[in-house]
């Protein structure tokens, strides 16, 4: 069973035991002996049940169950052996009496609803606060508790309760409200406490995480500001300087598929004009602002340019404002495909069109085909722009760059032909096996290089299952012939980390000296000063979540755990990562290289990297909407500095 499939049994025996308890609770209330003895059995059926999902999940990580572990268990399991405890020998007398008892058990019924809120707080934590843990959570949720059982004792008690036949009852014990208050004067103390514990060491965590690492003495690095981490101003030898001048404008647009769009764009056209070079050349691209309220920014999406030219607003430079430029510029030492797209308020500016392909083309003519193809959604509907039908020769060498721009995966198949993926996210891979009937998903921001050699017969390529978006044809006039007919709905996923070839890289994770756990998942955190529902990392949302700091040199090791029910395609600027490992199992083909990846729910990803690009980086989710509602933190390098403020002025007010 997977990981995810634990996590949603033991969310629906948790929901089942907490409407068990409160079933026996009610039943019991209601003077109904035998169906509330009934339920108090199916309650701790069901609470044994919940030990053992917890038991099996957290043999997949203890991120995975540590407030089940230390809070929500406890509770419930003491709860429930005192109701067991209190109210079982009672029922089992009252059902083997004839008729209803003729008054409610007051003792019996507490007990029964204790259990029931023990449950039902276990379960609220798990989705409210979720991981980590805090003192400060702990007790508030044991005074919460608590305080539902003063509660309930407190009405059936009180002073003239009513019988069912609305006499006075003169058996129930009056609870005086001087005591009530006394005693619920205590719970909020404790539930203050909490409180003040929480935020203690929220102020506690807030400092930078070091990774286990050695912190770094003062003055130990000479301290250097992201302005000064710019770009070269000339190429490499043999290469050129490529002059780009890319306005960011408002635009009506009509897309290859005929649709009419009100768009932001660059250059009036979605995508923005493709921006290309030869590896070695230097590109130097002045961006202009007409009319794009709130700013723009141009962020070269998985390559790693000088951290001043990352595009970054707040981070690594101001916004550029309607009427105002900024001119980047970086040498194209890589070869490979690529995308460049706003990154301020890039939930909304992204997505309304503000992209575009980057690519560099190594120095050699490869004599191929070459093709870029980006997905995009508008309202809703997947298009993929660079052409609907294409002309190709049997025998010429085909390269298709996928590009998916959009915040969810999509996917693709190639019918009519075996295919290799050649390269991802614009790092080739080594010896990749040539395959068939076989689809890709792509991940949100990531790159496929898919090449093949054209057949005799049409090929077609295929986006989420739909028929055919684009056409290769040997000559004019070529029937779709058998790739019209083929089904690829049930293809299986092409597993990256088992394709290709293995080979030695020159990067020794296991000498890593910086090691951060990432721990992505929902609940009430702060979001750029509100409190809200947010994404979170660690439990915090940004700018709260603290930097990740490391050295010049190190090598660091990061663990990606998704606690969450939805994929998160995780995504560090500056850098490319070596993935390690997928729940606990090494990669075994290809050294895969790469600048996002896909954390699906449940999924734990072991990836590595060299500090090698000083600045300050986003890492955060490239669900760009999970980003804006807290998903983002900081890498910064020591003595690295900023003075644009933070990622908090990346994004528009408002837009949580």
């Amino acid at each position: 069973m997977t990981t995810v499939a634990l996590i949603l049994l033991d969310h629906a025996i948790a929901l089942l035991s907490v409407i068990a308890w409160f079933a026996a609770g009610v039943t019991l209330l209601l003077r109904r002996a035998r169906p509330a003895l009934a339920l108090l059995a199916v309650a701790l059926l069901l609470t044994l049940a919940r030990v053992a999902s917890v038991a099996v999940l957290a043999g997949r990580g203890w991120w995975f169950v540590q407030e089940k572990v230390l809070l929500g268990l406890p509770m419930l399991v003491v709860a429930a052996v005192t109701a067991t405890t209190i109210a079982g020998p009672r029922l089992l007398g009252s059902a083997r009496g004839v008729g209803r008892p003729e008054k409610v058990d007051a003792a019996a019924v507490v007990a029964l609803f204790t259990a029931a809120y023990a449950a039902l707080a276990g379960f609220v934590v798990t989705f409210l606060i979720g991981y980590p843990l805090t003192l400060g959570t702990a007790l508030i949720t044991i005074a919460v508790v608590i305080a539902g059982v003063l509660l309930t004792v407190r009405v059936l008690a009180a002073p003239n309760a009513k019988t069912s036949n609305g006499d006075t009852d003169p058996d129930r014990p009056a609870v005086s409200r001087r005591r009530f208050l006394g005693v619920a004067g205590g719970v909020v103390v404790v539930g203050t406490a909490g409180a003040g514990a929480g935020s203690t060491l929220a102020a506690a965590e807030a400092v930078a995480d070091e990774g286990g690492g050695a912190a770094p003495g003062p003055g130990s690095r000479a301290a250097v500001s992201v302005t000064d981490l710019r770009g070269p101003d000339t190429p490499a030898p043999g290469g050129v300087r490529r002059e780009y001048v890319v306005t960011a404008r408002k635009a009506a647009v009509r897309l290859e598929s005929g649709r009419d769009i009100d768009a932001w764009t660059f250059d009036g056209t979605v995508p923005g004009p493709p921006i290309t070079a030869t590896q070695g050349d230097l590109v130097e691209v002045k961006l202009i602002n007409h009319d794009i309220d709130g700013g723009v920014t141009l962020h070269w999406h998985g390559y790693d340019v000088p951290c001043g030219e990352d595009g970054a607003a707040g981070l690594t430079q101001d916004v550029v404002a309607p009427g105002g430029e900024f001119v980047y510029r970086f040498r194209a030492d890589q070869a490979g495909t690529y995308w460049y797209h706003t990154h301020y308020a890039s939930h909304v500016g992204v997505t309304r069109g503000l992209y575009g392909a980057l690519v560099v083309k190594p120095r050699e003519d490869t004599g191929e085909l070459d093709l870029t193809l980006p997905v995009h959604t508008f309202d809703g509907i997947a298009t993929i722009t660079g052409g609907a039908e294409h002309l190709a020769p049997a025998g010429t060498a085909v390269r298709l760059r996928l590009i998916n721009t959009d915040s969810d995966p999509h996917w693709f198949a190639l019918a009519g032909t075996p295919f290799r993926v050649a390269a991802v996210d614009g790092r080739d891979l080594v010896q990749p096996g040539e395959i068939s009937r076989t689809g890709l998903r792509l991940p949100a921001a990531g790159r496929y290089d898919v090449v093949f050699v054209m057949p005799e017969t049409s090929v077609a390529l295929k986006l989420d299952g739909h028929a055919a978006t684009v056409w290769l044809r040997p000559q004019a006039g070529a029937p779709d012939g058998q790739a019209s007919t083929i089904d690829t709905t049930g293809w299986s996923e092409l597993d990256l980390l088992t394709y290709g070839a293995p080979a030695p890289v020159a990067l020794r994770a296991d000498a890593a000296n910086r090691h951060f756990t990432m721990v992505l998942d929902r609940g009430l955190a702060m979001v750029d000063g509100s409190p809200t529902y947010a994404r979170t990392v660690n439990g915090r949302g940004h700018p709260s979540i603290p930097d990740q700091l490391v050295t010049e040199g190190d090598i660091v090791r990061l663990t990606v755990v998704n606690r969450s029910l939805e994929t998160h395609p995780w995504h560090l600027h500056g850098h490319t990562v070596l993935i390690l490992s997928r729940d606990g199992k090494p990669v075994s083909g290809s050294p895969l290289w790469v600048d996002t990846f896909d954390v699906r729910p449940g999924q734990v990803w072991e990836v590595a990297f060299r500090a090698s690009n000083p600045g300050i980086w986003m890492n955060h989710c490239h669900n760009l909407p999970h980003a804006d509602q807290g998903m983002m933190l900081q890498l910064r390098y020591d003595g690295v500095t900023t003075p644009f403020g933070g990622m908090a002025g990346m994004d528009m007010p408002g837009h949580h």
